[in-house]
């Protein structure tokens, strides 16, 4: 049966979330609620390992932490969003780094929000749930990570059709 929160297109079909980060603490923190939810939670310590997931698990989001060993973030992104078998996964970038100047870099390199430490939880399942859904994006603001309401129907509210 499908689980509230955790949407998905084709009734049971399992959506699964890879998280990065060479931090065990944050990846606790991103994958407790999400695996609560009904998420399926894939998990790599540096970017090298997330690549590999992402190209054969193909998973339907990543959150992507920029300071890492190695590759960072922002590298991590870029190689994924330029390579054919890994561009249509949606790449949350996730960072302490708070500076205009890198959310739009972290956008430039194909990621498609930018988040900002410590995440808000009630923050991150909507944006995991927003992203998960078909590829509708409507209102999304990569920067602040929020989104706005979709447009309502105004035959569908406060009153029935007789």
């Amino acid at each position: 049966s499908k689980v509230a929160g955790a949407p998905s297109s084709q009734g049971c079909v399992v959506t699964r979330v890879l998280i990065v980060d060479d931090s065990p603490t944050q990846i606790a923190v991103f994958q407790r609620p999400l695996e609560n939810l009904g998420y399926v939670v894939l998990t790599a310590a540096n970017a090298e390992h997330a690549f590999e997931i992402a190209k054969s698990e193909s998973p339907d989001l990543i959150f992507m932490d920029v300071v890492m060993p190695t590759m960072n973030g922002f590298q991590a992104t870029r190689k994924l969003s330029r390579t054919p078998e890994t561009s249509h996964i949606p790449v949350v970038m996730v960072t302490s780094k708070n500076q205009t100047s890198d959310k739009v870099w972290g956008l430039r390199q194909g990621a498609v929000a930018y988040l900002i430490k410590p995440v808000d939880e009630r923050l991150l399942i909507e944006i995991t749930n927003r992203l998960t859904r078909p590829r509708t994006h409507h209102g999304f603001d990569p920067i602040v990570g929020r989104t706005a309401p979709p447009p309502t129907n105004p035959d569908s509210i406060g009153h029935r059709r007789r």
